[in-house]
């Protein structure tokens, strides 16, 4: 499962010591698993130009708006005449319950856990 967290919550939770971001690696405080996260932006509104790529409300990673061509700068996406406004953050991948064998249900466990944590502090 895959979750969108943005820049901001991150900076909160590593403020409260309760999460962070290292080595391109979510470390929950507490947490004994890491989970890989990779820079990404959630593109929230068209600024100027036509939304030909269908962008808005989407999350793309940065590898994903190279290969559309697109140039992000702090909180906007330029692709070609086409401008987006933007929340920068990291999609951080997390097993979905039914990833948890039944037999490791304390990984299951420890995992539902941080995605309603994770979804908690989004929300």
């Amino acid at each position: 499962m895959k979750l969108f967290l943005p820049q901001t919550q991150l900076e909160e939770w590593a403020l409260e010591d309760k999460a962070d971001v290292k080595d391109g690696v979510l470390v929950v405080t507490g947490e004994t698993g890491v989970y890989p996260v990779v820079p990404a932006v959630h593109i929230v509104q068209l600024v100027t130009g036509e939304d030909t790529n269908r962008l808005v409300s989407k999350v793309k990673t940065e590898e994903q708006l190279e290969s559309l061509g697109a140039e992000q700068m702090a909180d906007s996406v330029l692709l070609g005449e086409t401008a987006y406004e933007v929340v920068p953050g990291y999609v951080a991948e997390v097993p979905s319950p039914s990833d948890a064998s039944s037999e490791d249900s304390k990984a299951g466990s420890e995992t539902d856990l941080l995605a309603a944590f994770l979804l908690n502090k989004m929300g």
